[in-house]
């Protein structure tokens, strides 16, 4: 009996390490590599906003109506297509003073939100001008972009492959063996934007590949306004398997 157990425990455990060998992966190295693009905007989206208030509904809401036309007028001429302006929010919203009342509102807030895709960079100051004394009370947020985005993104990622295998191989080096295949490559992508006017915007990283792809401001842009450049950047973390 006993000697039946032993037999069987060894026929058992003779071919766990075999397979626990075939679990392990290959010998690798691991490397992660970056590359970024910095480019000068041509397009700018912006999101506005106009707010009236009125003791009566319809007063504000008229009031609202007549501030909305009027911006729309300024950004007509300026040049800005239909396809380009959308008004895309708009909100009614009675105020109380407890101290009054609870129930009657001292007063109604109405708002509307117009989204605008601008392509005049040397412009834009004075548009931004324009619109704050053509009805628009707020701009919430203005974002700097290219419309060259998928390439600036395609030679982001080169970048960042070519970086990451000459990481690999530096390090390969040291160590006195050599870099082979692809074993598992993974890709992370940064449509880069910058913001204005205390919106935010992506800081800027540590980068071993980085290209200037058009040089500072576009001639013509107001000197009071520096747009600067905005960033297109890709990761990639590459294992390549060790010979």
């Amino acid at each position: 009996m006993n000697t039946r157990l032993l037999v069987l425990i060894g026929l058992i455990a003779i071919p766990l390490p075999r397979a626990f060998s075939q679990a392990l992966p290959p010998p690798q190295v691991t490397v992660t590599g970056s590359g970024e693009v910095k480019v000068a905007p041509d397009e700018i989206h912006l999101s506005l906003g106009v707010e009236t208030r009125h003791e009566k509904m319809e007063d504000a809401k008229r009031q609202n109506d007549d501030r909305v036309a009027r911006a729309l007028a300024f950004i007509k001429r300026s040049g800005v297509a239909d396809k380009d302006v959308q008004t895309d929010f708009l909100s009614v919203e009675p105020s109380y003073d407890g101290s009054v009342s609870r129930v009657q509102p001292t007063h109604y807030v109405v708002r509307k939100s117009i989204e605008i895709r601008f392509n005049k960079i040397q412009g834009f100051e004075g548009f931004v001008t324009g619109l704050l004394t053509n009805g628009v009370t707020t701009i919430h947020g203005v974002d700097f972009r290219t419309t060259q985005l998928r390439k600036h993104r395609d030679t982001a990622r080169s970048m960042a492959i070519r970086a990451a295998r000459e990481k690999a191989e530096a390090l390969a080096g040291e160590l006195g063996v050599r870099v082979g295949k692809v074993y598992n490559i993974t890709a992370n992508e940064w449509s880069g934007w910058a913001g204005w006017g205390g919106w935010g915007g992506r800081g800027q990283g540590m980068y071993q590949n980085s290209v200037q792809n058009a040089g500072g401001v576009p001639e013509g842009t107001d000197n009071t306004l520096s747009v600067g450049q905005i960033s297109v950047s890709a990761s990639v973390t590459v294992s390549f398997l060790i010979q």
